[in-house]
């Protein structure tokens, strides 16, 4: 067999499904080769929606998603979701197509020095230099891919090199187990728990990655110990449970920071530091922090963990609990109260453009709670994390690491495509939506039934939030969009548009009945972003 067989043979060794990309020149060897193979190719339209595909579907599953370009051109579009997936711990392997190893030493078309490229947005780049170490490389880039903290890894793969005869088979998959916490650890944190006066608790990422949602709300419910949880953790903590207080990290005067100001023990539990400067929920650097997680703490001067419980996420809370004391009473209950209160206020306004609020109390209304939304960066965003209740993990699919526009629509096909049972809805704000809307065709072409909600401001909303905050007027953030139902239907999918409030809530269900993909295009009015600013900011902490 050739090398590029042997390479697909590797990949099936590693469970592949699907690989997102876009055949080229210099992967013609590979293409060919996946003709034989159980995996299926997904055709995109765009590299940078292929690895948004791989992203989604890694974060999704745990598995690595896989996304393929070519050479130059191809493999420089795969970056921004590459780097997406590794800052925001998706377990990802990017491959590239390459010249023949004839032409790297010097200028040659189209030819870019791809590994080093991918160096500082990767935890593993590498290039086939001979057919024989195909079986190491490709094992290392899953192994690491996988391995705690998740992320991308790079593969450039020479054209030459994929013709070459080998004789080699793919190297056994080994999953390493997770070490126990160390004893001490666990009795020191379970003391400082025991002795608290308002613990706290942050959950992050790492519990969705770890699966460890069941022992945290065990953990919180048996020691009576409120939990909040980061932009990319929420539903691990259901939130209909008492002890929820939501989501953390839309501002600094937040109602879930007055939870911060009040705690004097934050048990920090698989938080990573890309999803909530600790400078903006610990600006004192007074209180004491426990830190639970796979690795050690990242240093930062506001994150300076008393006690760091290591190891297995999900032991490490089963140790702590059966040693700490429970705590009575819950005074961060006002805090829950007041979310609540504010979740509710506008369910049933009428005014268009519509509210945010209001939006995400019928897109919530209408979808089940395990269905899936993959929300785009952008105003948007702020409020699906603070609004959007979530009762599972990964049923609010938000990227707060690198936070790339453009992932919800390609995020969208990937999880119809992890759970084809499950309805999708790509939230996105009317820029991110552009940005990779030929996905569509995509979506149209394997018959992915999935609804796209576009909030239309016909501007970058959360930059003139942002400008606004700070200048007083905002700057060249407005632009047109096309007829949005017309561009719709010329991808052959269906459009809806919202001209009226009540109408919201009947379209998301209808669209979600459909057998097809359907765009609704919905007018929002941002100004509620300057009021909840406003509101946040007087706001006093509960005593």
């Amino acid at each position: 067999m050739n090398a590029a067989e042997l390479f697909v043979k590797c990949l099936e060794n590693e469970g592949v499904e699907f690989i997102f990309g876009i055949p080229g020149e210099e992967n013609l060897a590979v293409m060919d080769a996946l003709l034989d193979s159980n995996i299926r190719f997904i055709t995109t339209r765009h590299e940078q929606g292929a690895a948004f595909m791989a992203d989604v579907y890694g974060r999704l599953t745990g598995k690595a998603g896989v996304c393929l370009g070519t050479l130059g051109p191809g493999a420089t579009n795969l970056i921004t979701g590459v780097a997406d997936a590794n800052m925001d711990h998706a377990p990802v392997v990017a491959i590239a197509g390459q010249a023949s190893t004839h032409r790297l030493h010097k200028e040659s078309h189209q030819v870019l020095d791809l590994e080093r490229i991918f160096q500082p947005v990767t935890k593993y780049s590498s290039r086939l230099l001979t057919p024989d170490i195909i079986p190491e490389v490709v094992r290392k880039a899953f192994k690491l891919a996988q391995s705690e903290k998740s992320g991308a890894c790079f593969i450039e793969f020479p054209e030459n090199i994929a013709e070459m005869e080998i004789d080699a088979e793919p190297l056994g998959v080994r999953v390493p187990m997770t070490p126990e916490p160390a004893r001490d650890r666990v009795e020191v944190a379970a003391e400082i728990i025991s002795n608290a006066r308002n613990p706290l608790i942050m959950a992050g990422n790492g519990v969705v990655r770890g699966k460890a949602w069941q022992q945290l709300a065990d953990f919180a419910e048996k020691l009576n110990i409120p939990v909040t949880n980061t932009f990319m953790a929420k539903g691990v903590m259901p939130f209909s449970h008492p002890m929820a207080l939501g989501t953390a990290g839309l501002q600094s005067s937040d109602y879930v920071n007055c939870g911060f100001n009040k705690a004097d023990v934050i048990i920090c539990v698989g938080f990573d530091l890309v999803e909530y400067h600790p400078y903006l929920w610990h600006p004192t650097k007074d209180r004491t922090v426990i830190h639970i997680d796979h690795l050690p703490a990242e240093v930062d001067a506001h994150y300076s963990a008393q006690v760091g419980v290591n190891g297995d996420i999900k032991h490490s809370l089963l140790r702590i609990m059966e040693l700490a004391t429970p705590h009575t009473g819950h005074t961060m209950r006002p805090l829950r109260e007041a979310l609540i209160e504010d979740m509710n206020q506008h369910r049933n306004d009428t005014s268009v453009p519509l509210k945010p609020q209001k939006i995400i109390w019928d897109l919530r209304t209408a979808m089940d709670l395990e269905d899936i939304a993959i929300s785009d960066v952008g105003a948007h965003k702020m409020w699906m994390a603070r609004m959007f209740r979530c009762e599972y993990p990964n049923t609010c699919i938000i990227s707060n690491g690198f936070a790339s526009m453009g992932i919800a629509v390609p995020g969208a096909v990937a999880a119809k495509l992890a759970y084809p049972d499950r309805k999708v809805v790509a939230v996105t704000g009317d820029a991110g939506f552009l940005m990779n809307s030929q996905e569509i065709e995509t979506a149209m072409r394997l018959e992915l039934p999935m609804v796209i909600l576009i909030w239309n401001d016909s501007g970058y909303g959360l930059i003139e939030w942002k400008q606004m905050n700070r200048y007083g007027r905002p700057s060249h953030v407005d632009f047109t969009n096309p007829d949005f139902v017309k561009y719709a239907e010329s991808f052959g999918a269906n459009g809806y548009r919202i001209e009226k409030s009540e109408q919201l809530l009947p379209t998301l269900k209808a669209a979600l009945a459909d057998n097809t993909v359907s765009i609704i295009d919905c007018p929002v009015d941002y100004s509620e972003n300057l009021k909840l600013t406003n509101r946040l900011g007087e706001m006093i902490c509960p005593v």
